[in-house]
C-alpha cells in the first residue's frame, strides 16, 4: 500500500477491530519483523578457523554468495512455520531481503514454509556491513596482517572505526535512514518482513528506538544476536506526536527453540587497545 494512511476510524492501520480515534496520519508500517539470516557456511567456516588458528576464513566463494548450513536451512524453515501460524489479520504480507544468498535463502525458506507465498524484494540497503582489507580474516589473521589498525581503531571505538574499503556502523546507520524513508513513504499500515544482518539488525534498533552510540553498544555487549532470531517493532499511536513503531521482541528464537533446533550465534571479537579489531563476523 503506497501513500499515506489516515488513522481515523477502522482502517488498515486499526488492530482487531479496534476504533482509531486520534486523528493524526500514520506512516508507518503496523508491524516490522526484523530477522537475522539463519546459520550459514560462512559461520561454520568462521568458527573452523578460530578454532584452528587458520588466520584465513577458508570459502570457495565471495562472502555475498555464502549460502546456509544445513543447520540453517533447519532454522530459516522454523521460523517460516512460525509465521505461518500467526493469526490471518497479522500475518506479514511484505517481505524484503538483502541480496547476499543466505540472507536470500532464509527469506524464500521462511516464506514457503509460512505458506504465504512471498516473494523477497532484494534490497541493497539491507546487506552486511563491508569490512573492506579484513573481510576474510579471523582475529589471527588479522593481527598479523593490519596490526595497525588496532591502533587506529583504539581512540575511535566500534562505532565509528571504519576499516579501509569497509563500512563504520555509522556508514550502515546512513544507508538505513533512506531503507526507513521507503517503509515510511510506501509500507505504511502493512505487515513488513525484513531479512538481514547482525550489525543491520542492531542499526535498526539505533534509529527505531533513537538510541546513543552508548545504548547500542551497551545492548551488542550484553548478547550477540543469534541466526534467525526475530526483533518486532508494532505501531503504537500513542507514542511521540504521530506515533511510532514501539519494540516488542528482540533476539526473539523461540520458533527455533520450541523445534529442538539448535540456536547459534556469532559474536563480535571484542577489540581494546593494542589488540586486532574485531574478525568479519560471517553474519
Amino acid at each position: 500500500m503506497a501513500g499515506i494512511v489516515k488513522r481515523f476510524g477502522v482502517g488498515p492501520g486499526a488492530r482487531h477491530g479496534e476504533k482509531m480515534t486520534k486523528s493524526d496520519e500514520q506512516k508507518w508500517p503496523d508491524t516490522l519483523w526484523i530477522v537475522r539470516h539463519a546459520e550459514s557456511a560462512g559461520n561454520v567456516a568462521r568458527d573452523l578457523a578460530e578454532s584452528i588458528g587458520d588466520p584465513h576464513i577458508r570459502l570457495k566463494t565471495r562472502d555475498v554468495d555464502v549460502p546456509l548450513s544445513p543447520l540453517g536451512e533447519r532454522q530459516a524453515d522454523a521460523v517460516g512455520r512460525w509465521f505461518g501460524a500467526l493469526p490471518e489479520p497479522v500475518r506479514p504480507n511484505i517481505l524484503f531481503s538483502s541480496p547476499y544468498v543466505r540472507a536470500l535463502e532464509t527469506s524464500r525458506r521462511l516464506s514457503d514454509a509460512s505458506g504465504l507465498g512471498l516473494v523477497p524484494v532484494r534490497d541493497e540497503r539491507l546487506r552486511e556491513r563491508e569490512f573492506g582489507i579484513l573481510d576474510g580474516l579471523t582475529r589471527k589473521g588479522i593481527e598479523a596482517r593490519f596490526p595497525e589498525e588496532a591502533l587506529r581503531r583504539a581512540p575511535l571505538g566500534k562505532f565509528y572505526y571504519r576499516p579501509p574499503g569497509g563500512e563504520s556502523w555509522c556508514d550502515v546507520i546512513l544507508r538505513l535512514r533512506s531503507a526507513i524513508g521507503t517503509l515510511t513513504r510506501d509500507y505504511c499500515g502493512e505487515r513488513v518482513v525484513l531479512v538481514c544482518h547482525t550489525v543491520v539488525v542492531l542499526c535498526f534498533r539505533y534509529l527505531l528506538e533513537r538510541m546513543t552510540e552508548e545504548g547500542l553498544l551497551e545492548i551488542d555487549r550484553a548478547r550477540d544476536v543469534a541466526n534467525a532470531s526475530i526483533t518486532s517493532y508494532e505501531f503504537d499511536p500513542s507514542v511521540g506526536r504521530h506515533g511510532r513503531p514501539a519494540l516488542k521482541l528482540f533476539n526473539f528464537v523461540a520458533p527455533i527453540e520450541n523445534e529442538g533446533t539448535p540456536v547459534t550465534t556469532e559474536p563480535d571479537a571484542p577489540v581494546r587497545a593494542g589488540t586486532a579489531p574485531e574478525a568479519p563476523p560471517k553474519s
